[in-house]
Protein backbone atom coordinates (compact mmCIF):
# COMPACT_ATOMS: atom_id res chain seq x y z
CA UNK A 1 0.00 0.00 0.00
CA UNK A 2 1.43 3.38 -0.93
CA UNK A 3 2.33 5.82 1.82
CA UNK A 4 -0.40 8.33 1.04
CA UNK A 5 -3.04 5.66 1.60
CA UNK A 6 -1.89 4.75 5.08
CA UNK A 7 -4.59 5.07 7.72
CA UNK A 8 -4.61 8.19 9.86
CA UNK A 9 -5.02 8.18 13.64
CA UNK A 10 -8.75 8.84 13.39
CA UNK A 11 -9.33 6.20 10.71
CA UNK A 12 -7.34 3.50 12.49
CA UNK A 13 -8.93 4.35 15.85
CA UNK A 14 -12.38 4.23 14.31
CA UNK A 15 -11.85 0.80 12.72
CA UNK A 16 -10.77 -0.87 15.95
CA UNK A 17 -12.62 1.56 18.24
CA UNK A 18 -16.03 0.61 16.90
CA UNK A 19 -15.46 -2.94 18.12
CA UNK A 20 -14.25 -2.10 21.61
CA UNK A 21 -16.59 0.85 22.14
CA UNK A 22 -19.63 -1.19 21.12
CA UNK A 23 -19.12 -2.97 24.45
CA UNK A 24 -20.69 0.06 26.12
CA UNK A 25 -24.04 -1.21 24.85
CA UNK A 26 -23.99 -4.41 26.89
CA UNK A 27 -21.09 -4.54 29.33
CA UNK A 28 -22.75 -2.33 31.97
CA UNK A 29 -25.73 -4.64 32.31
CA UNK A 30 -23.41 -7.64 32.25
CA UNK A 31 -21.23 -6.27 35.05
CA UNK A 32 -24.27 -5.22 37.10
CA UNK A 33 -25.69 -8.74 36.82
CA UNK A 34 -22.65 -10.15 38.64
CA UNK A 35 -21.28 -7.22 40.66
CA UNK A 36 -24.53 -5.37 41.33
CA UNK A 37 -24.08 -1.85 42.64
CA UNK A 38 -20.30 -2.25 42.51
CA UNK A 39 -20.21 -2.91 38.78
CA UNK A 40 -18.47 0.40 38.14
CA UNK A 41 -15.61 -0.74 40.42
CA UNK A 42 -15.22 -3.95 38.41
CA UNK A 43 -15.11 -1.88 35.23
CA UNK A 44 -12.47 0.42 36.72
CA UNK A 45 -10.35 -2.67 37.46
CA UNK A 46 -10.79 -3.71 33.82
CA UNK A 47 -9.61 -0.24 32.76
CA UNK A 48 -6.51 -0.66 34.94
CA UNK A 49 -5.72 -4.04 33.34
CA UNK A 50 -6.20 -2.52 29.89
CA UNK A 51 -3.73 0.23 30.82
CA UNK A 52 -1.12 -2.46 31.45
CA UNK A 53 -1.87 -4.03 28.08
CA UNK A 54 -1.27 -0.68 26.39
CA UNK A 55 2.41 -1.04 27.27
CA UNK A 56 2.50 -4.76 26.44
CA UNK A 57 1.03 -4.22 22.96
CA UNK A 58 3.09 -1.07 22.48
CA UNK A 59 6.34 -2.91 23.17
CA UNK A 60 5.57 -5.99 21.06
CA UNK A 61 4.17 -4.23 18.03
CA UNK A 62 6.70 -1.41 18.32
CA UNK A 63 9.49 -3.99 18.09
CA UNK A 64 7.74 -6.11 15.43
CA UNK A 65 5.39 -3.74 13.54
CA UNK A 66 3.91 -6.38 11.23
CA UNK A 67 0.34 -7.57 10.77
CA UNK A 68 -0.72 -10.56 12.79
CA UNK A 69 -0.84 -9.51 16.44
CA UNK A 70 -0.20 -12.46 18.77
CA UNK A 71 0.53 -14.65 15.73
CA UNK A 72 3.29 -12.31 14.62
CA UNK A 73 5.11 -12.16 17.97
CA UNK A 74 4.96 -15.93 18.50
CA UNK A 75 6.14 -16.53 14.93
CA UNK A 76 9.20 -14.40 15.58
CA UNK A 77 9.97 -15.85 19.00
CA UNK A 78 8.84 -19.51 18.90
CA UNK A 79 7.63 -21.99 16.27
CA UNK A 80 5.05 -21.83 13.53
CA UNK A 81 2.86 -24.30 15.41
CA UNK A 82 2.59 -22.03 18.45
CA UNK A 83 1.94 -19.05 16.20
CA UNK A 84 -0.73 -21.01 14.33
CA UNK A 85 -2.57 -21.69 17.59
CA UNK A 86 -2.71 -17.95 18.33
CA UNK A 87 -3.88 -17.31 14.77
CA UNK A 88 -6.72 -19.83 15.08
CA UNK A 89 -7.86 -18.25 18.33
CA UNK A 90 -7.81 -14.81 16.72
CA UNK A 91 -9.75 -15.93 13.65
CA UNK A 92 -12.38 -17.60 15.86
CA UNK A 93 -12.63 -14.39 17.86
CA UNK A 94 -13.17 -12.35 14.70
CA UNK A 95 -15.72 -14.81 13.35
CA UNK A 96 -17.69 -14.75 16.58
CA UNK A 97 -17.42 -10.95 16.78
CA UNK A 98 -18.75 -10.51 13.26
CA UNK A 99 -21.76 -12.79 13.68
CA UNK A 100 -22.64 -11.66 17.21
CA UNK A 101 -22.28 -7.96 16.39
CA UNK A 102 -24.32 -8.27 13.18
CA UNK A 103 -27.06 -10.23 14.94
CA UNK A 104 -27.15 -7.85 17.92
CA UNK A 105 -27.37 -4.88 15.55
CA UNK A 106 -30.36 -6.46 13.87
CA UNK A 107 -31.99 -7.13 17.24
CA UNK A 108 -31.74 -3.42 18.02
CA UNK A 109 -33.15 -2.64 14.59
CA UNK A 110 -36.01 -5.03 15.31
CA UNK A 111 -37.02 -2.85 18.29
CA UNK A 112 -37.52 -0.01 15.83
CA UNK A 113 -39.10 -2.11 13.07
CA UNK A 114 -41.30 -4.96 14.27
CA UNK A 115 -41.64 -6.72 10.92
CA UNK A 116 -37.91 -6.90 10.34
CA UNK A 117 -36.39 -10.35 9.67
CA UNK A 118 -33.35 -10.59 11.94
CA UNK A 119 -31.58 -13.49 10.20
CA UNK A 120 -31.92 -11.99 6.72
CA UNK A 121 -30.80 -8.63 8.07
CA UNK A 122 -27.75 -10.23 9.69
CA UNK A 123 -26.83 -11.91 6.40
CA UNK A 124 -27.34 -8.65 4.53
CA UNK A 125 -25.15 -6.72 6.97
CA UNK A 126 -22.32 -9.25 6.63
CA UNK A 127 -22.64 -8.98 2.85
CA UNK A 128 -22.55 -5.18 2.99
CA UNK A 129 -19.24 -5.09 4.83
CA UNK A 130 -17.84 -7.81 2.61
CA UNK A 131 -18.47 -5.47 -0.32
CA UNK A 132 -17.00 -2.46 1.50
CA UNK A 133 -13.76 -4.23 2.42
CA UNK A 134 -13.40 -5.65 -1.09
CA UNK A 135 -13.59 -2.04 -2.33
CA UNK A 136 -10.58 -1.25 -0.15
CA UNK A 137 -9.61 -0.40 3.41
CA UNK A 138 -9.52 3.35 2.75
CA UNK A 139 -13.14 3.37 1.64
CA UNK A 140 -14.27 1.23 4.57
CA UNK A 141 -12.32 3.49 6.96
CA UNK A 142 -14.48 6.46 5.97
CA UNK A 143 -17.59 4.52 6.99
CA UNK A 144 -15.90 3.50 10.24
CA UNK A 145 -15.06 7.13 11.09
CA UNK A 146 -18.65 8.27 10.58
CA UNK A 147 -19.96 5.45 12.79
CA UNK A 148 -17.35 6.01 15.51
CA UNK A 149 -17.89 9.77 15.81
CA UNK A 150 -21.67 9.32 15.87
CA UNK A 151 -21.30 6.74 18.61
CA UNK A 152 -19.14 9.00 20.77
CA UNK A 153 -21.62 11.86 20.36
CA UNK A 154 -24.55 9.58 21.24
CA UNK A 155 -22.85 8.26 24.38
CA UNK A 156 -21.89 11.79 25.43
CA UNK A 157 -25.51 12.96 25.00
CA UNK A 158 -26.70 9.97 27.02
CA UNK A 159 -24.25 10.64 29.89
CA UNK A 160 -25.09 14.33 29.97
CA UNK A 161 -28.83 13.67 29.92
CA UNK A 162 -28.67 11.11 32.75
CA UNK A 163 -26.58 13.47 34.89
CA UNK A 164 -29.14 16.22 34.31
CA UNK A 165 -31.91 13.76 35.15
CA UNK A 166 -30.24 12.94 38.48
CA UNK A 167 -29.97 16.62 39.43
CA UNK A 168 -33.61 17.32 38.61
CA UNK A 169 -35.27 14.17 39.99
CA UNK A 170 -35.36 12.13 43.17
CA UNK A 171 -31.95 10.56 43.82
CA UNK A 172 -33.08 7.94 46.31
CA UNK A 173 -32.58 5.19 43.70
CA UNK A 174 -28.82 5.34 44.17
CA UNK A 175 -28.97 4.88 47.95
CA UNK A 176 -31.59 2.14 47.63
CA UNK A 177 -29.42 0.22 45.18
CA UNK A 178 -26.39 0.48 47.45
CA UNK A 179 -28.42 -0.81 50.38
CA UNK A 180 -29.44 -3.91 48.41
CA UNK A 181 -27.70 -7.26 49.06
CA UNK A 182 -24.41 -7.74 47.25
CA UNK A 183 -24.51 -10.47 44.56
CA UNK A 184 -22.63 -13.60 45.62
CA UNK A 185 -22.86 -12.67 49.29
CA UNK A 186 -19.57 -10.76 49.49
CA UNK A 187 -17.84 -7.85 47.81
CA UNK A 188 -14.85 -10.02 46.80
CA UNK A 189 -17.08 -12.58 45.05
CA UNK A 190 -19.09 -9.85 43.34
CA UNK A 191 -15.98 -8.10 42.07
CA UNK A 192 -14.38 -11.38 40.93
CA UNK A 193 -17.30 -12.44 38.77
CA UNK A 194 -18.10 -8.85 37.79
CA UNK A 195 -14.51 -8.33 36.64
CA UNK A 196 -14.52 -11.65 34.73
CA UNK A 197 -17.72 -10.77 32.90
CA UNK A 198 -16.68 -7.15 32.34
CA UNK A 199 -13.47 -8.19 30.57
CA UNK A 200 -15.72 -8.73 27.54
CA UNK A 201 -15.84 -4.96 27.43
CA UNK A 202 -12.30 -4.78 26.06
CA UNK A 203 -12.70 -7.29 23.24
CA UNK A 204 -11.38 -5.64 20.12
CA UNK A 205 -8.34 -4.08 21.79
CA UNK A 206 -6.15 -6.54 19.89
CA UNK A 207 -7.60 -5.57 16.50
CA UNK A 208 -5.26 -2.66 15.81
CA UNK A 209 -2.25 -5.00 15.94
CA UNK A 210 -3.67 -7.06 13.08
CA UNK A 211 -3.58 -4.21 10.54
CA UNK A 212 -0.64 -2.17 11.85
CA UNK A 213 1.07 -2.21 8.43
CA UNK A 214 -1.85 -0.24 6.99
CA UNK A 215 -1.40 2.51 9.59
CA UNK A 216 0.76 5.60 9.18
CA UNK A 217 3.96 5.77 11.29
CA UNK A 218 3.26 6.47 14.97
CA UNK A 219 -0.47 5.80 14.67
CA UNK A 220 -0.59 2.39 16.36
CA UNK A 221 0.35 3.62 19.85
CA UNK A 222 -2.24 6.38 19.54
CA UNK A 223 -4.98 3.88 18.68
CA UNK A 224 -4.18 2.00 21.92
CA UNK A 225 -4.35 5.22 23.91
CA UNK A 226 -7.60 6.34 22.29
CA UNK A 227 -9.34 2.99 22.78
CA UNK A 228 -8.28 2.93 26.42
CA UNK A 229 -9.63 6.43 27.04
CA UNK A 230 -13.01 5.62 25.48
CA UNK A 231 -13.72 2.41 27.42
CA UNK A 232 -12.09 3.62 30.66
CA UNK A 233 -14.42 6.61 30.75
CA UNK A 234 -17.72 5.47 29.28
CA UNK A 235 -17.97 1.93 30.67
CA UNK A 236 -17.60 2.74 34.41
CA UNK A 237 -19.52 6.02 34.12
CA UNK A 238 -22.48 4.46 32.33
CA UNK A 239 -22.57 1.57 34.82
CA UNK A 240 -22.63 4.04 37.73
CA UNK A 241 -25.29 6.21 36.09
CA UNK A 242 -27.45 3.15 35.40
CA UNK A 243 -27.30 2.27 39.11
CA UNK A 244 -28.02 5.88 40.02
CA UNK A 245 -31.05 6.27 37.75
CA UNK A 246 -32.60 2.79 37.57
CA UNK A 247 -33.48 0.16 40.16
CA UNK A 248 -31.23 -2.88 39.71
CA UNK A 249 -34.26 -5.04 38.93
CA UNK A 250 -35.04 -2.83 35.92
CA UNK A 251 -31.46 -3.11 34.67
CA UNK A 252 -31.81 -6.89 34.75
CA UNK A 253 -35.18 -6.79 32.99
CA UNK A 254 -33.77 -4.67 30.13
CA UNK A 255 -30.27 -6.19 30.05
CA UNK A 256 -30.13 -6.56 26.24
CA UNK A 257 -31.10 -2.94 25.58
CA UNK A 258 -30.28 -1.26 28.90
CA UNK A 259 -28.76 1.86 27.33
CA UNK A 260 -31.76 2.62 25.15
CA UNK A 261 -34.03 2.01 28.16
CA UNK A 262 -31.86 4.30 30.29
CA UNK A 263 -32.09 6.94 27.58
CA UNK A 264 -35.87 6.63 27.43
CA UNK A 265 -36.20 7.02 31.23
CA UNK A 266 -33.78 9.94 31.49
CA UNK A 267 -34.52 11.86 28.30
CA UNK A 268 -37.66 10.45 26.74
CA UNK A 269 -38.43 8.27 23.70
CA UNK A 270 -36.30 10.42 21.38
CA UNK A 271 -33.13 9.54 23.30
CA UNK A 272 -34.04 5.86 23.52
CA UNK A 273 -34.55 5.82 19.75
CA UNK A 274 -31.25 7.67 19.20
CA UNK A 275 -29.36 5.10 21.28
CA UNK A 276 -31.03 2.23 19.41
CA UNK A 277 -30.03 3.72 16.06
CA UNK A 278 -26.52 4.31 17.37
CA UNK A 279 -26.38 0.69 18.56
CA UNK A 280 -27.22 -0.57 15.08
CA UNK A 281 -24.50 1.62 13.58
CA UNK A 282 -21.66 0.88 16.02
CA UNK A 283 -22.35 -2.85 16.13
CA UNK A 284 -22.21 -2.74 12.36
CA UNK A 285 -18.83 -1.02 12.73
CA UNK A 286 -17.66 -3.95 14.85
CA UNK A 287 -18.48 -6.21 11.89
CA UNK A 288 -16.24 -4.03 9.73
CA UNK A 289 -13.42 -4.35 12.29
CA UNK A 290 -13.65 -8.14 12.02
CA UNK A 291 -13.33 -8.09 8.22
CA UNK A 292 -10.37 -5.68 8.28
CA UNK A 293 -8.57 -7.49 11.10
CA UNK A 294 -9.01 -11.00 9.73
CA UNK A 295 -7.87 -9.88 6.28
CA UNK A 296 -4.52 -8.67 7.64
CA UNK A 297 -4.04 -11.79 9.75
CA UNK A 298 -4.97 -14.38 7.12
CA UNK A 299 -2.86 -12.64 4.49
CA UNK A 300 0.14 -12.93 6.78
CA UNK A 301 -0.63 -16.63 7.40
CA UNK A 302 -0.86 -17.28 3.66
CA UNK A 303 2.46 -15.51 3.08
CA UNK A 304 3.99 -17.87 5.64
CA UNK A 305 2.41 -20.90 3.85
CA UNK A 306 0.19 -21.78 6.82
CA UNK A 307 -2.81 -21.10 4.58
CA UNK A 308 -3.09 -21.84 0.83
CA UNK A 309 -1.41 -19.38 -1.53
CA UNK A 310 -4.59 -18.58 -3.47
CA UNK A 311 -5.66 -16.50 -0.44
CA UNK A 312 -3.10 -13.93 -1.59
CA UNK A 313 -5.00 -13.02 -4.75
CA UNK A 314 -5.75 -9.29 -4.92
CA UNK A 315 -8.14 -7.14 -6.90
CA UNK A 316 -7.31 -3.77 -8.45
CA UNK A 317 -7.82 -2.08 -5.07
CA UNK A 318 -5.24 -4.36 -3.40
CA UNK A 319 -7.88 -6.17 -1.33
CA UNK A 320 -7.44 -9.89 -0.67
CA UNK A 321 -10.92 -10.76 -1.89
CA UNK A 322 -10.49 -14.54 -1.51
CA UNK A 323 -9.80 -14.11 2.21
CA UNK A 324 -12.76 -11.78 2.61
CA UNK A 325 -15.18 -14.03 0.74
CA UNK A 326 -13.96 -17.07 2.68
CA UNK A 327 -14.49 -15.26 5.98
CA UNK A 328 -17.96 -14.18 4.87
CA UNK A 329 -18.86 -17.78 3.99
CA UNK A 330 -17.61 -18.98 7.38
CA UNK A 331 -19.71 -16.38 9.16
CA UNK A 332 -22.73 -17.25 7.02
CA UNK A 333 -22.36 -20.96 7.77
CA UNK A 334 -22.22 -20.24 11.50
CA UNK A 335 -25.33 -18.08 11.22
CA UNK A 336 -27.29 -20.88 9.55
CA UNK A 337 -25.90 -23.62 11.81
CA UNK A 338 -26.96 -21.72 14.93
CA UNK A 339 -30.19 -20.48 13.29
CA UNK A 340 -29.51 -17.00 14.61
CA UNK A 341 -29.00 -18.15 18.22
CA UNK A 342 -25.85 -16.30 19.23
CA UNK A 343 -25.50 -17.83 22.70
CA UNK A 344 -23.32 -20.76 21.53
CA UNK A 345 -20.94 -18.28 19.92
CA UNK A 346 -20.62 -16.31 23.15
CA UNK A 347 -18.42 -19.08 24.57
CA UNK A 348 -16.17 -19.02 21.53
CA UNK A 349 -16.00 -15.24 21.69
CA UNK A 350 -15.12 -15.05 25.39
CA UNK A 351 -12.48 -17.76 25.56
CA UNK A 352 -10.91 -16.89 22.20
CA UNK A 353 -10.19 -13.24 22.78
CA UNK A 354 -9.07 -13.69 26.40
CA UNK A 355 -6.73 -16.47 25.26
CA UNK A 356 -5.33 -14.20 22.56
CA UNK A 357 -4.58 -11.50 25.14
CA UNK A 358 -2.89 -14.07 27.39
CA UNK A 359 -0.76 -15.27 24.47
CA UNK A 360 0.18 -11.68 23.71
CA UNK A 361 1.46 -11.27 27.27
CA UNK A 362 3.40 -14.54 26.96
CA UNK A 363 4.75 -13.29 23.63
CA UNK A 364 5.99 -10.18 25.42
CA UNK A 365 7.96 -12.36 27.85
CA UNK A 366 9.44 -14.32 24.94
CA UNK A 367 10.37 -11.09 23.16
CA UNK A 368 12.27 -9.89 26.23
CA UNK A 369 14.03 -13.25 26.56
CA UNK A 370 14.86 -14.03 22.92
CA UNK A 371 15.05 -10.56 21.38
CA UNK A 372 16.48 -8.40 24.19
CA UNK A 373 18.42 -6.09 21.85
CA UNK A 374 15.58 -5.46 19.41
CA UNK A 375 14.76 -1.73 19.41
CA UNK A 376 11.33 -0.90 20.86
CA UNK A 377 9.67 2.48 21.53
CA UNK A 378 7.95 1.30 24.73
CA UNK A 379 9.08 -1.13 27.42
CA UNK A 380 6.62 -2.98 29.67
CA UNK A 381 8.22 -4.05 32.94
CA UNK A 382 8.23 -7.64 34.10
CA UNK A 383 5.79 -6.83 36.92
CA UNK A 384 3.46 -5.09 34.46
CA UNK A 385 3.34 -8.08 32.12
CA UNK A 386 2.98 -10.55 35.00
CA UNK A 387 0.06 -8.70 36.59
CA UNK A 388 -1.65 -8.33 33.19
CA UNK A 389 -1.23 -12.03 32.38
CA UNK A 390 -2.53 -13.14 35.77
CA UNK A 391 -5.51 -10.78 35.42
CA UNK A 392 -6.49 -12.27 32.05
CA UNK A 393 -6.09 -15.82 33.35
CA UNK A 394 -8.30 -14.94 36.33
CA UNK A 395 -10.94 -13.54 33.97
CA UNK A 396 -10.69 -16.65 31.78
CA UNK A 397 -11.17 -18.89 34.81
CA UNK A 398 -14.05 -16.75 36.04
CA UNK A 399 -15.87 -16.98 32.71
CA UNK A 400 -15.48 -20.76 32.62
CA UNK A 401 -16.84 -20.88 36.17
CA UNK A 402 -19.81 -18.76 35.18
CA UNK A 403 -20.57 -20.82 32.05
CA UNK A 404 -18.80 -24.22 32.05
CA UNK A 405 -20.53 -25.24 28.82
CA UNK A 406 -18.80 -22.37 27.04
CA UNK A 407 -15.54 -24.34 27.20
CA UNK A 408 -17.16 -27.29 25.41
CA UNK A 409 -18.65 -25.06 22.73
CA UNK A 410 -15.29 -23.33 22.28
CA UNK A 411 -13.50 -26.66 21.78
CA UNK A 412 -16.09 -27.69 19.18
CA UNK A 413 -14.99 -24.73 17.05
CA UNK A 414 -11.33 -24.53 18.02
CA UNK A 415 -10.29 -28.16 17.52
CA UNK A 416 -11.52 -28.44 13.89
CA UNK A 417 -9.85 -25.13 13.00
CA UNK A 418 -6.57 -26.30 14.54
CA UNK A 419 -6.91 -29.61 12.67
CA UNK A 420 -7.10 -27.75 9.35
CA UNK A 421 -4.05 -25.62 10.19
CA UNK A 422 -2.02 -28.59 11.40
CA UNK A 423 -2.84 -30.44 8.20
CA UNK A 424 -1.39 -27.48 6.31
CA UNK A 425 1.67 -27.42 8.58
CA UNK A 426 2.25 -31.15 8.09
CA UNK A 427 1.16 -31.49 4.49
CA UNK A 428 4.64 -32.60 3.39
CA UNK A 429 4.45 -35.65 5.67
CA UNK A 430 0.87 -36.27 4.58
CA UNK A 431 1.91 -36.23 0.92
CA UNK A 432 4.66 -38.74 1.69
CA UNK A 433 2.10 -41.04 3.30
CA UNK A 434 -0.16 -40.70 0.28
CA UNK A 435 2.81 -41.53 -1.97
CA UNK A 436 3.57 -44.63 0.11
CA UNK A 437 -0.06 -45.69 -0.16
CA UNK A 438 0.01 -45.21 -3.93
CA UNK A 439 3.14 -47.35 -4.16
CA UNK A 440 1.48 -50.13 -2.16
CA UNK A 441 -1.34 -50.33 -4.70
CA UNK A 442 1.01 -50.26 -7.68
CA UNK A 443 0.72 -53.97 -8.40
CA UNK A 444 -3.11 -53.90 -8.35
CA UNK A 445 -3.80 -50.71 -10.29
CA UNK A 446 -0.59 -49.87 -12.19
CA UNK A 447 -2.12 -47.16 -14.41
CA UNK A 448 -3.99 -45.34 -11.67
CA UNK A 449 -1.12 -45.79 -9.22
CA UNK A 450 1.41 -44.33 -11.64
CA UNK A 451 -0.80 -41.31 -12.28
CA UNK A 452 -1.37 -40.84 -8.52
CA UNK A 453 2.32 -41.09 -7.77
CA UNK A 454 3.19 -38.54 -10.43
CA UNK A 455 0.63 -36.08 -9.06
CA UNK A 456 1.81 -36.51 -5.48
CA UNK A 457 5.46 -36.27 -6.48
CA UNK A 458 4.72 -33.07 -8.39
CA UNK A 459 2.91 -31.55 -5.39
CA UNK A 460 5.75 -32.55 -3.06
CA UNK A 461 8.37 -31.15 -5.41
CA UNK A 462 6.54 -27.84 -5.72
CA UNK A 463 6.21 -27.65 -1.96
CA UNK A 464 9.91 -28.19 -1.31
CA UNK A 465 11.44 -26.25 -4.17
CA UNK A 466 10.90 -22.83 -2.55
CA UNK A 467 14.29 -21.53 -1.47
CA UNK A 468 14.90 -19.76 1.85
CA UNK A 469 17.62 -17.23 2.67
CA UNK A 470 19.48 -16.51 5.90
CA UNK A 471 21.67 -13.43 6.23
CA UNK A 472 24.68 -13.92 8.50
CA UNK A 473 27.56 -11.77 9.70
CA UNK A 474 29.71 -14.83 10.27
CA UNK A 475 27.71 -16.42 13.07
CA UNK A 476 29.31 -19.23 15.02
CA UNK A 477 28.37 -22.81 14.29
CA UNK A 478 25.93 -22.89 17.22
CA UNK A 479 23.79 -20.10 15.74
CA UNK A 480 23.94 -21.60 12.25
CA UNK A 481 22.83 -24.92 13.71
CA UNK A 482 19.83 -23.18 15.28
CA UNK A 483 18.96 -21.77 11.87
CA UNK A 484 19.13 -25.22 10.25
CA UNK A 485 17.04 -26.77 13.04
CA UNK A 486 14.42 -24.02 12.71
CA UNK A 487 14.13 -24.46 8.95
CA UNK A 488 13.83 -28.25 9.21
CA UNK A 489 11.17 -28.03 11.90
CA UNK A 490 9.08 -25.16 10.54
CA UNK A 491 9.48 -24.89 6.76
CA UNK A 492 8.83 -27.03 3.68
CA UNK A 493 12.05 -26.71 1.75
CA UNK A 494 15.17 -28.58 0.72
CA UNK A 495 17.10 -25.44 -0.24
CA UNK A 496 18.69 -22.85 2.03
CA UNK A 497 20.96 -20.06 0.92
CA UNK A 498 23.27 -18.59 3.59
CA UNK A 499 24.38 -15.10 2.62
CA UNK A 500 27.10 -12.95 4.11
CA UNK A 501 27.59 -9.36 2.98
CA UNK A 502 31.09 -7.96 2.63
CA UNK A 503 32.40 -4.44 2.65
CA UNK A 504 34.97 -3.34 0.09
CA UNK A 505 38.21 -5.26 0.64
CA UNK A 506 36.65 -7.47 3.30
CA UNK A 507 36.69 -11.28 3.24
CA UNK A 508 34.59 -13.76 5.13
CA UNK A 509 36.17 -15.83 7.92
CA UNK A 510 37.50 -19.15 6.55
CA UNK A 511 35.94 -21.11 9.43
CA UNK A 512 32.48 -19.93 8.29
CA UNK A 513 32.68 -21.98 5.10
CA UNK A 514 33.89 -25.00 7.09
CA UNK A 515 30.98 -24.67 9.53
CA UNK A 516 28.50 -24.49 6.65
CA UNK A 517 30.00 -27.57 5.02
CA UNK A 518 29.64 -29.49 8.30
CA UNK A 519 25.99 -28.44 8.64
CA UNK A 520 25.32 -29.29 5.01
CA UNK A 521 26.42 -32.85 5.73
CA UNK A 522 24.60 -33.02 9.08
CA UNK A 523 21.27 -31.86 7.58
CA UNK A 524 21.34 -33.99 4.45
CA UNK A 525 17.67 -33.24 3.65
CA UNK A 526 18.59 -29.60 2.92
CA UNK A 527 21.00 -28.40 0.27
CA UNK A 528 22.93 -25.41 1.64
CA UNK A 529 24.40 -22.82 -0.70
CA UNK A 530 26.83 -20.24 0.58
CA UNK A 531 26.97 -16.80 -1.04
CA UNK A 532 29.47 -14.09 -0.11
CA UNK A 533 28.73 -10.85 -1.90
CA UNK A 534 29.49 -7.14 -1.57
CA UNK A 535 26.63 -5.06 -0.31
CA UNK A 536 24.97 -3.25 2.58
CA UNK A 537 22.06 -4.96 4.34
CA UNK A 538 18.88 -2.95 4.13
CA UNK A 539 15.46 -2.65 2.43
CA UNK A 540 16.96 -1.91 -1.00
CA UNK A 541 19.13 -5.03 -0.96
CA UNK A 542 16.23 -7.17 0.22
CA UNK A 543 14.00 -5.83 -2.56
CA UNK A 544 16.65 -6.57 -5.18
CA UNK A 545 17.54 -10.06 -3.99
CA UNK A 546 13.90 -11.01 -3.50
CA UNK A 547 13.22 -10.18 -7.12
CA UNK A 548 16.44 -11.68 -8.53
CA UNK A 549 16.22 -14.93 -6.59
CA UNK A 550 12.42 -15.19 -6.61
CA UNK A 551 12.35 -15.54 -2.83
CA UNK A 552 9.48 -13.81 -0.95
CA UNK A 553 10.73 -11.47 1.73
CA UNK A 554 9.04 -13.43 4.51
CA UNK A 555 11.18 -16.41 3.48
CA UNK A 556 14.29 -14.42 4.32
CA UNK A 557 15.65 -14.72 7.85
CA UNK A 558 17.98 -12.71 10.07
CA UNK A 559 19.19 -12.98 13.64
CA UNK A 560 17.90 -10.52 16.21
CA UNK A 561 19.40 -7.09 15.43
CA UNK A 562 20.96 -4.92 18.12
CA UNK A 563 19.94 -1.48 19.30
CA UNK A 564 22.21 0.11 16.67
CA UNK A 565 20.34 -1.50 13.78
CA UNK A 566 19.47 1.42 11.47
CA UNK A 567 16.10 0.11 10.24
CA UNK A 568 12.70 -0.73 11.66
CA UNK A 569 11.74 -4.39 11.22
CA UNK A 570 8.67 -3.21 9.28
CA UNK A 571 10.97 -1.58 6.70
CA UNK A 572 12.38 -5.00 5.79
CA UNK A 573 9.10 -6.08 4.21
CA UNK A 574 8.40 -9.13 6.37
CA UNK A 575 11.90 -10.53 6.91
CA UNK A 576 11.67 -12.85 9.93
CA UNK A 577 13.77 -13.13 13.09
CA UNK A 578 14.64 -16.72 13.94
CA UNK A 579 17.61 -16.64 16.35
Amino acid sequence: MSEHKKLTELEATAICGNDISSSCLYVSALAIAYAGQYAFVALLIVAAVLFLFRKIYGEVVGALPLNGGAYNVLLNTTSKRNAAMAACLTILSYMATAVISAAEAMHYLHTLWDGFNINLGTLGLLGLFLALTILGISESAKVAVAIFLTHLVSLTVLVGTVIWFMFTHDTSTLSLNFSAPIPGGSLATALFFGFSAAMLGISGFESSANFVEEQAPGVFAKTLRNMWIVVSFFNPVIAFLAIAALPIIQVEEHAETVLSYLGTVAGGPWLGTLISIDAVAVLSGAVLTSFVGVSGLMKRMALDRILPQFFLKENARKSNYVILVTFFLLCTSVLFITNGDIKPLAGVYTISFLSVMALFAIGNFLLKSKRPNLPRPVYAGIITVTVALISVLVALYGNVQLNPRFLIVFLQYFLPSMAVVYIMLNRASILELVLAAANSFAHKYPGVSRFSRLQVQKATRELHQQEFVFFTKGDNVSNLNKVMAYVVENEFTNRLKIVTLLREGETYPPELLKDIEVLDRAYEQIRVDFVAMPGHFGPELIDRLSEEWNVPKNFMFIGSPGDRFPYQISELGGVRLII
